[in-house]
């Protein structure tokens, strides 16, 4: 029985990988993202995309979010399953990024996030229950150089929707958390720098790291199993660990590990 999937980050990286996916399984869509020329070119690889949706808006200005939630609801009357993957991360020292750059980064990846899953939770109550699915990062589990309010959006993203879950187990709402780890998109391309300018330049590790295709169809899975939480990529997945059971030696690592 084909979903109704609302899709944020829909226009690049793994949010345009996870439209192709959820089209190809016979699911409708709504796509979300700032950039409307690019939403609808991933519409337009969609064959047969009268069931696509275009909603264009900006996470970070939070103030409208609940309206376009609404008006998401609208299109097909409900939203069985809606992912949260807009985002934008950070190369810049926690020292050297003003105050304004890092407001973006949280309103951008953890109040829009929080402002459309409440707005959309009761609707799926309403209509029997729902997923929310929560694209994090590995560095919601941990802190590296030039990441700081990146990491603080992330860790904060895993604070709330652990609680959120635990409030609505019962109202079969399921909140899964993707980590991603380095994965081949423009993450890097589009990261904030200190003074809220983009840095233009495409990390080492993300050049040779999973593709978005493959990361997405992992992500699929993840979901379509209800997982909790689940990591994805490389070796470095592995970090995860590192600091859990050896946290000196997890930050000593961090702090000679080149990172961009």
């Amino acid at each position: 029985m084909s979903k109704i999937v609302w899709i944020t980050g829909a226009s690049s990286g793994i949010g345009e990988a996870l439209v192709y996916e959820y089209f190809k399984a016979g699911d409708k869509l709504i796509l979300s993202g700032r950039n409307r020329d690019e939403l609808f070119r991933v519409k337009g690889n969609c064959q047969n995309s009268f069931n696509v949706h275009v909603l264009p808006f900006d996470l970070s200005e939070t103030e409208i979010l609940e309206s376009k939630a609404q008006d998401a609801i609208k299109i097909f009357g409900k939203i069985d399953l809606l992912i949260n993957s807009g985002g934008v991360s950070q190369r810049g020292l926690a020292l050297e990024t003003d105050l304004k750059t890092e407001q973006q980064i949280m309103s951008t990846n953890f109040w829009g996030t929080v402002t459309l899953s409440k707005a959309v939770i009761p609707n799926m109550i309403k209509n029997g229950g729902g997923q929310i699915v929560i694209i994090s990062s590995l560095v919601g589990k941990f802190g590296t150089k030039l990441r700081s309010a990146y990491a603080a959006s992330k860790h904060a993203l895993h604070g709330y929707f652990d609680s959120v879950r635990s409030e609505v187990f019962d109202k079969n709402i399921d909140i899964t958390i993707i980590c991603p780890g380095f994965i081949k998109t423009n993450v890097t391309y589009n990261a904030l720098t200190g003074d809220g300018k983009p840095l233009n330049v495409m990390g080492e590790a993300h050049e040779t790291a999973m593709s978005a295709k493959d990361c997405a169809s992992e992500i699929v899975t993840a979901v379509k199993a209800k997982k909790e939480e689940v990591y994805i990529g490389g070796k470095e997945t592995r970090a995860v660990l590192l600091k859990r059971f050896f946290p000196k030696i997890f930050s000593k690592k961090v702090r000679e590990a080149k990172v961009i």
